[in-house]
């Protein structure tokens, strides 16, 4: 325990040490020694002029590069660039560098082949769907389009000409930077030296060197033309993303997934404050909380039913992992709906997908330091950088410790994480990426309160109803590694693998029942340690290619998945209850290992094949097709001391197809249709005892919906969807063992949402969402419950988060953030014998950004309204929300 001492201890100190030592920091007129050598070479750069430069640039983008060269040497950081945009102007292409310091961008180009190169030093790409920008056939004559960071402190903006290399001018705008591109009509113009380059950018073998500038200023403004001025404008679609992954495994323009898929960039978490993946999921149409289960268990559900969890596109079993980290994660990727027929197995609702950060080939470091409401402290570190001259081998590391009380009698927790990652450059063509993270976690169990009558009991919102000795202990590791390789323009191969071992031991009174007229709370003691491991390996081809005028690209996959869960579990032995109305705590600790008297083994193996298809038909019309077989085989072996070890075996497979369509009548507009489908393997014992397997739950969806860019900053999804469940499988009631299960039929959840994000104007940034989820049985064994409401199922809930940051003046920096968060009524069991009540959670913020580093404090619930996240079913856990917290934190980064 050393070494988390050790670290507990850096990250505290050092992230509040750093609050108290940046006020010199802050000053803009100092600048490192290292800017001030680049501000010098590119200065030098300047003054030299190329005989044969091949780009023709207005007289007014002169003007424009003398002022920035001036302004450049105040800038003490990068140049972040938030936005990259496409326009058609007549018979000229527009590039557009959407950045509120446009006048600080200073191009400098090269020739190669058909290729326009710009390299634009002191500057950082920070996309909200990650660090490249690709399009292909943007314009008549042009080929390509690349933006992307050549390195942590250098864009590159490549334009490949089909003829010849394109001719560019620079213009000043509001927006930032625009490069006019007017492609060539003869390669005469500029001979072909090489070949263009892939869109996909690589670790470079070597670092960037100094190009000649794009033109040479006058020194001298003429007395009849006055220098351009550009108005700040403030970081531009931060809370807007173009493209996911996710639903397709290849970075696809939201516009042209034919299926409802959201994004959360991590810039909205630091304007919320928030650092728990189900908080942040607020944000999101369908998203609809349990709570957390036992206060240490995140439970995700989309359109009314569960939703698995990933990692980089990589299945995270983290069901009793403690509460998932957000310390390394760049960005949240949501897809709604059925998913089997690229991730196999899974629940109907979606899933959710953490995107992480990746190392930078610049050296970054940041440092976050956090203070809250009920004694919470958290410290957080992120330090990234190359490890070789040639920037070869590249690193990131994240970490953060957070120590909590809460508003709950005797509840506290402390955990540690460690993140480290490494990437290879081993060609020109490939990379390898081996990360893993480390998570240790101790944290009080608290199941909440109770449900009387058809309420939650009238108790007070502190009121603790374990015992204060109770926790779990929490460890999870994991190891992993990306291998991809590009053979050509066309075809790539990536291979991925990872392993996951999480070891949880679980110490309390387990509620058993509760007298709800006198309130007496039935207990019995609980003791369990279980070990989860899970192994997985991918392998994905990627080509692109024509049949006709037709364009494909085309994924072939296969994945292996084994998983094992040992468990140890303590008897239930009766324990002294508790008065709810007015608790005495027995504080009677029991023997750990000497109660454990059950075991089990589980064992699944899974094995995947599956193709999908993206076809464009025409520009304006997009096909997805695709299909998934799946085979798997699980084992269950149980014992009971004093009894023989019974086991019992399933194999099965099944089939998973999607298709979609879109159809897009302008630029800003995508209207599609999907249907897609899921399973799951079920594995219980029926109440006949006898061998036969259940069947695999299976969903399937369709949906329909429009997407659309309301400007350029801004886009919205609205999209209807009918989601159904079969061959659902529940406990059986009829039956003493928790093991014997039934299925039951089938559940139904039919709904409109609503999502828009991004910005409406310069500075005025807005993420919101409406849901309107009807979740039902509609079919059962069980007549009483056909047409019964899915428990923690609100039919309505909407979401508002805004935030507003001054563009100019003294008070530059300053922003304000207004939150509303409203859930509708909803049954906290299946059975709809209680309700939890509406709310409106309001929250605001307040920050301030200078130079390097931000200050904020955040306030939830703002009002100090009592109410009710979720519960876990059933009427012995209803689990509460904050009440009126504050959080203040000051992050700096060099």
């Amino acid at each position: 325990m050393k070494p988390v001492l050790l670290l507990k201890s850096l990250l505290l100190t050092g992230s509040f040490a750093l609050l108290l030592a940046t006020s010199a920091w802050g000053e803009e007129g100092q600048l490192p020694k290292k800017q001030q050598e680049t501000t010098s070479t590119d200065q030098e750069a300047i003054s030299k002029q190329t005989a044969n430069h091949p780009y023709s640039l207005t007289k007014k983008t002169s003007k424009h590069r003398t002022k920035n060269t001036q302004k450049l040497a105040q800038a003490p950081e990068a140049v972040q660039v938030t936005g990259v945009k496409i326009n058609l102007v007549g018979k000229q292409l527009e590039i557009i560098l959407e950045t509120t310091q446009g006048e600080q961008l200073q191009p400098q180009d090269k020739g190669e082949g058909n290729n326009f190169i710009a390299d634009i030093p002191n500057a950082q790409l920070r996309l909200s769907t990650g660090d490249v920008f690709s399009q292909e056939n943007p314009f008549a004559g042009i080929t390509a389009v690349t933006v992307s960071n050549l390195d942590a402190n250098t864009i590159r903006v490549t334009v490949t000409g089909e003829a010849g290399a394109p001719k560019v001018e620079l213009f000043d705008d509001n927006q930032g930077l625009i490069f006019g591109v007017t492609p060539t009509t003869s390669t005469s113009q500029t001979p072909p030296t090489e070949q263009p380059t892939s869109e996909t950018p690589q670790i470079q073998p070597t670092p960037p060197t100094t190009e000649t500038p794009l033109e040479q200023p006058t020194t001298e403004t003429p007395e009849n033309e006055e220098p351009i001025e550009l108005v700040v404008t403030g970081e531009q679609g931060g809370y807007r993303a173009e493209e996911a992954s996710t639903a397709t495994k290849t970075d696809t323009p939201i516009r042209d997934i034919p299926q409802s898929i959201q994004v959360i960039p991590r810039e909205v978490l630091k304007d919320q404050g928030t650092i728990r993946v189900q908080d942040a999921l607020r944000n999101v149409s369908g998203s609809t909380s349990a709570g957390y289960y036992q206060g240490f268990s995140e439970y995700l559900s989309l359109r009314g039913f569960e939703a698995n969890l990933f990692r980089d596109g990589l299945r995270s079993y983290q069901d009793y992992g403690g509460l998932i980290e957000t310390a390394d994660i760049e960005r949240i990727e949501v897809l709604k709906g059925p998913a089997s027929v690229l991730f196999g197995d899974a629940p109907p609702g979606g899933l959710v997908n953490l995107v992480t950060k990746q190392p930078l080939e610049q050296p970054f470091y940041s440092f976050e330091g956090t203070v809250g409401s009920f004694s919470t402290y958290r410290g957080a570190i992120d330090l990234s950088g190359p490890l070789n001259d040639n920037r070869s081998i590249l690193y990131r590391f994240n970490s953060s410790y957070e120590n909590a009380g809460s508003f709950r009698d005797f509840v506290n927790s402390e955990r540690v994480f460690l993140a480290p990652r490494l990437k290879f450059a081993l060609g020109d063509n490939t990379n390898l990426t081996i990360d893993g993270s480390w998570l240790q976690e101790s944290r009080t169990s608290d199941d909440g309160t109770v449900a009387i009558d058809n309420r939650p009991a009238d108790l007070p919102r502190e009121r603790f109803l374990g015992e204060p000795f109770q926790n779990v202990e929490i460890d999870v590791t994991n190891f992993g590694y990306l291998l991809d390789h590009k053979f050509n323009d066309q075809w790539s191969i990536r291979n991925a693998f990872r392993a996951q071992f999480v070891n949880s031991e679980r110490y309390y009174p387990l509620r058993d029942s509760l007298n709800e007229e006198t309130g007496e709370l039935s207990r019995l003691s609980y003791f369990s340690e279980r070990q989860d491991n899970a192994y997985l390996v991918q392998t994905d081809v990627v080509g692109k290619f024509l049949t006709g005028s037709i364009k494909h690209q085309l994924v072939l996959g296969f994945d292996y998945t084994k998983n094992t869960e040992n468990g140890t579990f303590g008897d239930f032995e009766a324990y002294p209850s508790l008065d709810i109305f007015n608790p005495v705590y027995a504080r009677l600790e029991y023997p750990k290992q000497e109660i454990l008297n059950f075991f089990r083994d589980d064992s699944l193996d899974k094995y995947g094949f599956y193709i999908q298809d993206q076809i464009e038909i025409i520009p304006q019309l997009k096909l997805l097709a695709g299909g998934r077989f799946d085979i798997f085989d699980q084992t269950r072996s149980t014992r009971s001391l004093g009894e023989e070890k019974q086991e019992f075996s399933q194999s099965d497979s099944n089939f998973s197809p999607r298709l979609g369509i879109v159809y897009q009548p302008s630029q800003n507009i995508s209207l599609y249709a999907s249907y897609a489908t899921s399973f799951k393997p079920s594995f219980g014992t029926n109440r006949n005892g006898n061998d036969e397997p259940f069947e695999p739950e299976t969903g399937r969806q369709f949906e329909v919906g429009v997407k659309a860019d309301i400007t350029r900053n801004l886009s919205a999804t609205l999209a209807l969807y009918d989601l159904r469940k079969q061959n659902v499988t529940t406990d059986d009631p009829n039956s003493s063992d928790p093991n014997d299960q039934i299925q039951t039929g089938e559940q139904t959840s039919r709904g409109i949402e609503f999502d828009i994000a991004g910005e409406i104007t310069p500075g005025w940034k807005v993420i919101a969402s409406y849901s309107y989820i009807d979740a039902f049985v509609s079919e059962d064994t069980n007549s009483d419950l056909v047409g019964r409401r899915r428990d923690n199922v609100p039919e309505h809930a909407a979401s508002l988060w805004t935030t507003y940051e001054m563009q100019q003046g003294s008070l530059q920096g300053l922003g304000f953030g207004l939150g509303l968060f409203f859930v509708g009524d909803r049954f906290g069991d299946l059975d709809n014998s209680y309700v939890l009540p509406s709310f409106v959670r309001t929250d605001a913020s307040v920050f301030y950004k200078r130079n390097n580093w931000r200050a904020a404090v955040n306030v939830r619930n703002l009002f100090d309204n009592t109410y009710f996240t979720g519960s876990d079913g059933s009427r012995l856990s209803v689990y509460y929300g904050e009440p009126l917290t504050l959080i203040g934190s000051f992050t700096i980064e060099f």
